[in-house]
């Protein structure tokens, strides 16, 4: 039996012609076939950050570019489905990043993982070997009864992250599927998003990503980054294949990342990118040489999750402890990173790139749809 190569779709953009590429890079990748066109389509975006730092959530064009594609490929059924992590607020993410507005001119209904009137968490039996989740969650591995039997398309985008090395389509999954006490998984959480893929592949009647690089994030994210304008867009159907490529195109081996590595050995998906067809733009020439490096708080949860702490994470996470550590990252992010580094370098990428303009006409259509809807009241 001759076994079908993956298949990644990458295209070069530019503000102008994004929404129209966004189209034409899931043609490339062969959405249609990736997904059943009878079932209803999850949409899950990425939110890293409630406030809108370049790269390190789905752009607003990345979004509307995604319906837009379902839209013409026949696929009426869509829905958004968000999460909470314990450091990131879903609402405050989706307005400040201006998703609403989009979700409202494309009637697109958004729910949410954590709301009980929205979806219930239930008991999930993988027929798939699990690596570590039936061990973190020895009383059962609980995921939303929403997603299941239907499509789902991840949006995420291209960056480093501190615990992972990289973070895109497979580590998109874990938002949705794991609920607030995600944090366990931490010190095994490569085994983790290779866990969350097998249980994807049981579930969803077909998985797809587009992953937006038009800025791309280097440094030790998946918050505290160095923006850098690549204007690339990719898409595929093999969530282990996207990853490696993007992997590939910050400059990492991508079989050096270990859920890319096993991911591929486990027969999820293709890691080996001499062994993937790269279509549409020429990527040979692209080895961005990111780093992830540490940004202080990192320090602590490499200690806690991978070193000599390792022992004592029940201790300090699966007591009242943890709230301490919540706020510590909280106060971090929040009150010091963004007030006083962050929301200048989110100002400056605005101010000078052609995507940070971008970005301030989707804030201008919001402020217009706000002075509309205060009119027709």
């Amino acid at each position: 039996m001759i076994m079908k190569r993956s298949r990644v779709a990458v295209v070069k953009t530019t503000p102008a012609t994004v929404l129209d590429d966004y189209g034409r890079l899931a043609e490339l990748a062969g959405m249609r076939s990736a997904l059943d066109p009878g079932a209803p389509t999850i949409l899950k975006d990425n939110i890293s950050w409630h406030f809108p730092f370049p790269a390190a959530n789905t752009t607003p064009w990345q979004l509307e570019g995604a319906i837009l594609a379902l839209r013409a490929q026949g696929y009426r059924q869509i829905s958004c489905v968000q999460n909470k992590t314990v450091v990131t607020d879903a609402f405050k993410g989706e307005d400040l990043n201006h998703y609403r507005p989009l979700f409202r001119q494309y009637d697109i209904p958004v729910l949410f993982n954590f709301r009980e009137e929205d979806m219930r968490w239930t008991v999930y039996r993988p027929r798939a070997r699990m690596h570590a989740l039936d061990r973190i969650y020895p009383e059962g591995i609980m995921i939303p009864d929403y997603f299941e039997g239907k499509n789902i398309v991840h949006l995420p985008t291209v960056k480093c992250h501190i615990y992972t090395q990289t973070t895109g389509a497979m580590k998109n999954a874990f938002g949705g599927l794991l609920n607030t006490r995600r944090h366990y998984t931490h010190s095994w959480i490569h085994e983790t998003l290779v866990d969350l893929l097998a249980i994807q592949k049981e579930i969803h009647s077909g998985v797809f990503a587009l992953m937006d690089g038009t800025t791309a994030g280097n440094g030790p994210g998946p918050r505290t980054m160095i923006p850098v304008v690549k204007n690339y867009i990719l898409a595929s159907e093999d969530q282990v294949a996207i990853d490696a490529i993007a992997a590939k195109m910050m400059g990492f081996d991508p079989l050096r990342i270990p859920y890319i590595r096993i991911a591929q050995e486990d027969g999820l998906g293709t890691g080996d990118p001499r062994e993937i067809d790269v279509v549409g733009a020429d990527i040979s020439g692209e080895s961005w040489n990111f780093h992830v490096g540490n940004n202080g708080v990192s320090l602590f949860g490499n200690l806690a999750w991978f070193g000599p702490l390792k022992g004592l994470q029940k201790l300090f996470f699966r007591t009242p402890l943890v709230h301490a550590f919540i706020l510590g990252s909280e106060t971090y992010h929040d009150y010091y990173r963004w007030p006083v580094k962050d929301r200048q370098v989110f100002e400056e990428w605005k101010r000078r790139t052609p995507w940070g303009r971008l970005f301030t006409d989707y804030e201008a259509r919001e402020q217009s749809a706000g002075s509309m809807s205060g009119v027709s009241a």
